[in-house]
């Protein structure tokens, strides 16, 4: 558990690369068995988590709210240090994206425009949470390998785009206040808030982009009343009593579940997802149980969600969920499977 607290690391193409090799020797990760998976560093999952399982979304064709097939990337092709001189990936920016929206780098090659990578640009972070990314013929390259595609897709910025994702939790409990444990674990059961996407349809923790010049700690925040509160159409008066609601939970100690890239079918050659991840628990239940949840936003619905390994989330949203269960002693999984020690 301590290691989970150490919640920056540094990733290497060579890291990807000897990720690769291990994932070739060892079989594929069933459900039935989580192969002591979860108790790795967070941010270190590619040392020995099987590549294919992490960056597999970013493989997603078509891509997401397009008819553009990306090209096939095999296994065994997906890290840049494995040459492939046939590699001849779709170049796809959405038209929102090329619109020039706010949120939105120009083209690489615009006039004007010569952005800063590894570093804060203006207002914009370019820096990548899991250290120095190449840049190669004026574009980022993905730190994870491949996708099939460059150009942006539908991110708006070159390199990282920075989210952040608030989870939410609670303890499960009875007419009688009291806790309620798993049956077979005995473990209590933990609850977090999960909102249900527009775009894709797929239950997810709340969150979204960090505005330029934005603390992470604000884009929380924000996030969580915009998406589960629905804040954006309350009246100011509806709104500062929120504020003063979740400003118990919101100071109150939290803990960094995970730091850097995410495996997400937006992501292509030459854009990313990376999140902060952080843990918001209402150990008593008073804050949170006098908060009306109500779909804002992006979202089409809002609710308490029982946590187990059952659950199929968005992106790596299921992993950010494990690692709040492991912290906080909660029930995740009926099958135990084989002994695990740190």
């Amino acid at each position: 558990a301590g290691s989970l607290r150490r919640a920056v690391a540094v990733l290497s193409l060579s890291v990807v690369l000897s990720a690769r090799s291990a994932a070739q020797r060892r079989p594929a990760r069933s459900n039935s068995s989580a192969n002591c998976w979860s108790h790795l560093h967070p941010v270190n999952m590619f040392n020995s988590y099987n590549v294919k399982l992490y960056h597999s979304k970013a493989l997603t064709s078509p891509y997401p709210g397009s008819h553009v097939e990306r090209s096939q990337v095999p296994e065994d092709k997906l890290g840049w240090l494995t040459e492939w001189k046939d590699y001849n990936p779709v170049e796809y920016t959405a038209k929102s994206v090329l619109a020039g929206p706010s949120w939105a780098d120009p083209q690489i090659n615009d006039k004007g425009f010569s952005p800063k990578f590894n570093e804060r640009d203006g207002e914009v972070e370019r820096k990548s949470l899991n250290g120095l990314y190449v840049v190669e013929n004026g574009r980022p390259r993905n730190p994870a390998g491949r996708t099939g595609l460059t150009g942006r897709g539908l991110l708006g910025r070159w390199g990282p785009n920075h989210a952040a994702d608030p989870v939410v939790t609670r303890w499960k409990r009875d007419e009688s206040g009291n806790k309620v444990a798993h049956p077979v674990t005995g473990k209590n059961i933990l609850q977090f808030v999960a909102i249900k996407r527009r775009d894709c349809g797929e239950w997810a923790i709340p969150g979204g982009m960090v505005d330029p010049g934005e603390k992470i700690s604000a884009t929380l925040r924000r996030e969580f009343e915009e998406e589960a509160l629905n804040s954006l159409q309350k009246s100011p008066e509806e709104k500062a009593k929120l504020e003063k609601q979740l400003q118990k939970l919101f100071s109150q100690e939290h803990f960094v579940v995970y730091r850097g890239y995410v495996d997400d079918p937006r992501n292509t050659d030459n854009a990313w997802m990376e999140t902060e991840a952080v843990n918001y628990h209402d150990e008593t239940g008073e804050t949170m149980d006098n908060l009306p949840l109500e779909a804002g936003d992006d979202a089409g619905a809002v609710k308490w969600v029982d946590i187990s390994e059952k659950l199929e989330l968005y992106a790596s949203h299921s992993y950010f969920i494990k690692l709040v269960t492991e912290k906080r002693g909660a029930h995740w999984s009926e099958d135990p499977g084989p002994e695990c020690h740190e």
